[in-house]
């Protein structure tokens, strides 16, 4: 039948040959459509048959032993009846354990490899995504230590600014017009934008500088930068002033 359907495309073809499509074309989509019909109908009977032994399989499973059945039948003989447990005590398994069909083409402990391939990516991911919280949170302690450091050289230059300040004002109510370090007193605007790279190199803006610049307020003047009080004497001094540094007075 199929030679004839071929046959019968080519004598139709013969009859109705169109300007520029060659007969020899035409034989081969006439070919190449019955192989195509082959394979449509290999696969579907393939289909069929798989149906097929699933459901028969499927039956096999869900229906009880009988007594064909040399397993089921040595078990009657020593005193096993349907639907008990196995076991001398009966704490056994009731029903038989599940059949698991390997359908895949797949080998042996190829599930297997699967799964761990999915669980180890599944904790690289979390691993990499645990190190990058930590890394963001090293980062914001980071930028709160430096904000914090920067806060504090700021209010640091700010107290020192403040000592020079009342450093130059009571040395000028004592008369003296020369201070007893150059960085004591404030120095002119001008000289603050020319020089302003040499100013770095001093020590005006560090703790010492303004440890040093409150302990001769206190010696000299009797004055606390910190109480912004002028005490009559030393002894005036220690005993109203809780004490040299801006933390004996937090």
């Amino acid at each position: 039948k199929k030679k004839k359907l071929i046959f019968a495309e080519l004598f139709t073809f013969r009859q109705d040959v169109r300007p520029g499509l060659p007969m020899v074309r035409r034989m081969k989509e006439a070919i190449q459509k019955e192989e195509k019909q082959k394979e449509a109908n290999e696969k579907n009977r393939q289909r069929s048959i798989k149906e097929e032994e699933k459901e028969r399989r499927d039956l096999v499973l869900k229906s009880a032993l009988g007594n064909e059945n040399k397993g089921f039948a040595l078990l009657q003989k020593m005193g096993y009846k349907s639907g008990q447990a196995l076991g001398k005590s009966g704490e056994g398994i009731v029903e038989p354990i599940p059949l698991n069909i390997k359908t895949g083409l797949s080998g042996l402990g190829h599930e297997e490899l699967k799964k761990r391939k999915a669980e180890e990516k599944l904790e690289n991911y979390r691993r990499k995504l645990h190190m990058k919280k930590q890394a963001n949170e090293q980062a914001a302690d980071q930028f709160r230590i430096r904000f914090k450091n920067k806060q504090e050289e700021r209010k640091m230059e700010g107290d020192l600014r403040k000592s020079q300040r009342a450093c130059q004002q009571l040395d000028m109510q004592k008369d003296i017009d020369v201070p007893k370090e150059t960085w004591y007193w404030l120095e002119p605007e001008e000289e603050d934008k020319t020089d302003e790279e040499d100013k770095e190199d001093e020590c005006t803006t560090s703790d010492l500088s303004l440890h040093i610049l409150t302990a001769y307020l206190r010696e000299e003047h009797f004055y606390c930068i910190w109480c912004g009080t002028t005490y009559e004497d030393s002894e005036d001094l220690s005993s109203n002033c809780p004490g040299d540094t801006a933390a004996d007075h937090d």
